[in-house]
């Protein structure tokens, strides 16, 4: 039944293209004798198909004045298959042989055609000529396709190299892989010649990036105690770049330089005097090129990490130093005693000079120097219930730039980055019933408060905004917890019951905090599922946490400067380590698969049967069994 139907359909068509084979040649005359404008576009466009159907057309013949899609459309109806596989292959063969030979003659009159037609028969042409190579071998150079590649990612860059051999050699140049081992940060300021495969360099960066962060998460690495038995009790502490210093209560001060394990003893300024009994250290600070320690008798000295052990620079305040500060960028150093703040930096000649003094209204409690390359340096100082914004370039006569002032609100701490300052803001009295205390977040460009988060009943004591993600604030409570705001909607995202006396200090980045505590416990959490990783404990409170991504540097720094011993008349029993506080350096760049790399977190006694999920180190050598 199907059969007859489509024997029906076949022949009524047949029919129909019979007439309109007869009447085709009156439809290709207009009005007085003249081809009409709609016939003429009707021939061009059948044309190109004529053209490419001519040395298919021996075994096959049409009339003259039949259209080609006629005998295409009749040899569909007949049941035969389309001779068009046919001819585009004769074709291709004819322009292997020859290339620069023009196309098939027809004995149709040639036609004046528009610029359209023009470019569409063009366009057809193109396409027809498109064949299996690709077509960055044919059409663009080198470097446009370079271009192209360039905005592509490693994914795609990978599935690109699988295409053909051309996008391999394209998808695999050193250009674009240094660009992406670039913008994901690492090797930054590397030439590309510094590597001779950039993308076995990225591949073992990346590896190497996830082991850490795996020995991260499973505590797997190496420790060390970094002691100096010269010294007394410590007392401050400071890290940058691998490099760690630190000040004791004998006056010495001590740098170590952890890439190489190598110990250097700084020679104070009073060393050199011999100034007997020596002054305490109160504060120290280093970055990538010089070391600066600040004395309770007001002497400021500034050493260079690369040139010698003798101070560059020198100078003394009227009395005891409450604040100082060294820029991580560049050797701007800022000191404060009393309500004065000065500001020293190395002039082009790098002779260090002191370009601007300033007195506060009152004795500044902490200074920052505002982090980034700037042409001239800029400092936040901070003085009981106001915070203050120093530029070095402004006049005596100026009155400094007043950041936060609020009459009743004292602020407890204070962090900057390159564009922003975030200010804890203690609740006291009749402002208890606005929330408690608070944490303001505000602009260094216009000075305003963009928000206002937090409303704890306990003081903030440490906020980092300077290496949390750009969107996120961390900050510690005296309340125990750590908390985590969203800069974006000001809401708390995260909050962590994390230290039974108060949070002392804290830094974070994209996936993890690492908080210190007043018992002297330092706590790993992983913000993603809101819990701790592992915790290490010393007798002291943590003052300094510093890490970068495969090593910790942790301090605990003792309260008491003079403990007093077991003698009621004897008050110089420092030599125990107990008295002393401690400094640890972590390293977790280690392979994982060395069990001797664990962490000694926990350890083994006689009244725990069991460590749940930690490693378990036994202490007493009897504790292994032995089967016999």
């Amino acid at each position: 039944m199907e059969e007859n139907e489509l024997s029906t359909f076949r022949e009524r068509w047949k029919q129909e293209l019979k007439k309109n084979t007869k009447t085709s040649c009156k439809d290709k005359e207009g009005y007085f004798g003249h081809p009409s404008k709609d016939s003429s576009s009707l021939h061009q466009s059948a044309s190109f198909w004529e053209k490419q159907s001519n040395a298919a057309q021996q075994s096959q013949q049409t009339p003259k004045d039949q259209p080609q899609y006629l005998s295409i459309a009749e040899g569909l109806l007949d049941g035969r298959s389309s001779p068009l596989l046919d001819r585009i292959e004769q074709e291709r063969t004819r322009r292997r042989r020859a290339p620069d030979s023009e196309a098939l003659n027809t004995d149709a009159p040639h036609k004046k055609v528009n610029k359209c037609q023009k470019l569409l028969e063009q366009f057809l042409q193109d396409l027809n000529e498109m064949n299996d190579i690709p077509f960055f071998d044919v059409e663009l150079p080198y470097e446009l396709a370079l271009k192209i590649f360039y905005f592509l990612g490693r994914t795609d860059l990978g599935r690109c190299a699988q295409v053909s051999k051309s996008w391999k050699v394209l998808a695999e140049d050193e250009v674009l892989w240094h660009r992406l081992c670039l913008e994901e940060g690492y090797h930054n300021g590397a030439s590309i010649s510094d590597s001779p495969c950039w993308k076995s360099t990225l591949r073992d960066c990346r590896n190497t990036e996830s082991m850490v962060k795996s020995n991260w998460k499973n505590r797997v690495g190496s420790i060390r105690h970094l002691q100096f038995e010269l010294g007394k009790v410590l007392c401050d502490v400071s890290s940058c770049a691998g490099l760690v210093i630190a000040g004791y209560t004998s006056g010495d001060v001590c740098l170590w330089d952890t890439l190489h394990w190598d110990k250097s003893y700084l020679r104070p300024t009073h060393f050199i005097r011999n100034e007997t009994p020596a002054p305490y250290v109160s504060h120290v600070r280093v970055n990538k090129t010089v070391a600066t320690a600040a004395y309770e008798n007001g002497c400021v000295d500034v050493w260079s990490t690369e040139t010698g052990l003798e101070p560059i620079h020198q100078y003394q305040h009227l009395q005891r130093v409450h604040a100082l500060d060294l820029s991580p960028d560049s050797p701007v150093l800022v000191s404060a005693s009393g309500p004065d703040v000065r500001v020293d930096s190395p002039d082009e000649q790098s002779y260090w000079r002191s370009p601007c003094l300033i007195q506060l209204p009152k004795p500044v409690d902490g200074v920052f120097v505002v982090p980034g390359r700037r042409d001239f340096p800029l400092v936040t100082a901070w003085a009981g219930e106001s915070v203050y914004l120093l530029d070095s370039r402004r006049n005596e006569e100026q009155e400094p730039r007043v950041l936060h002032s609020v009459y009743g609100h004292p602020v407890t701490c204070v962090e900057v980055s390159p564009g922003r300052a975030a200010l804890g803001i203690k609740g006291s009295g009749w402002a208890m019933s606005d929330g408690g205390n608070k944490i303001q977040v505000y602009s260094l460009e216009t000075s305003q408060c963009e928000l206002t988060v937090g409303n704890s009943a306990g003081n903030f004591t440490c906020v980092d905004l300077r290496d949390s993600h750009p969107h996120l604030l961390v900050c510690g409570n005296k309340d125990r917890r750590v908390r985590v705001f969203d800069l974006r909607t000001g809401s708390s995202v995260i909050s962590l019951y994390a230290h039974h006396m108060g949070v002392t200090t804290i830094q974070a980045d994209d996936w993890k905090i690492v908080s210190g505590g007043g018992e002297g416990l330092v706590c790993v959490w992983e913000m993603r599922i809101r819990a701790k990783l592992w915790e290490m404990h010393n007798r002291h409170p943590v003052r300094h946490i510093q890490f970068n991504s495969s090593s910790l540097v942790t301090a605990n720094v003792p309260n008491e400067k003079n403990p007093r011993g077991a003698c009621i008349t004897d008050d110089d029993l420092t030599a125990h380590r107990r008295y002393r506080g401690l400094i640890c350096h972590y390293d977790f760049s280690m392979d994982s698969s060395t069990p001797d790399h664990v962490l000694p977190i926990c350890r083994s006694n006689y009244t725990e049967s069991s460590g749940y999920n930690y490693n378990i180190g036994l202490a007493m050598p009897y504790d292994v069994l032995k089967i016999t």
